[in-house]
């Protein structure tokens, strides 16, 4: 479900999750076909042939959520949301870190607060920021 992509998140950068969860959603659009996974998800066709062909695809957390929740294999998008931000959250907890020390240590121009809203739910958050932000938590852990 997007965190768990690799085996151990914790010696990767941000690149290399976010190649680890685009493989994951790219296999989840092979398995299941490019139409369904349009039609079911709501992300347009063009982005999930981006995705695909292993391109650059802008993705947010609640559309690939849609996606993989075109796959039985996983549950439905809001339930990968909520599993995903909890495993952010309890990963935060037991590395005692917080939301001003995560937007400290990433490359996306995020303050604390603006960390916070992406972990709620209240702004768009994009897998690029999930990359940087799980390998900042993992990396304290």
């Amino acid at each position: 479900m997007l965190y768990d992509a690799v085996d151990d998140p914790s010696d990767r950068t941000p690149r290399e999750l976010l190649a680890a969860y685009r493989r994951e959603l790219s296999s989840v659009v092979d398995s299941v076909g490019i139409e369904p996974v349009a039609a079911e998800s709501g992300v347009e066709r063009a982005t999930l042939e981006a995705l695909q062909a292993g391109e650059s695809a802008d993705l947010s957390l609640e559309e690939a959520a849609a996606i993989l929740a075109t796959d039985d294999r996983f549950p439905g998008a809001d339930a990968v949301v909520y599993e995903l931000r909890d495993h952010l959250l309890m990963g935060m907890s037991s590395a005692v870190v917080d939301v001003d020390t995560i937007a400290a240590d990433i490359e996306a121009d995020l303050t604390g607060q603006e960390v916070q809203q992406a972990l709620e739910g209240r702004t768009r958050f994009t897998l690029e920021q999930l990359a940087e932000i799980q390998a900042a938590i993992e990396r304290r852990r």
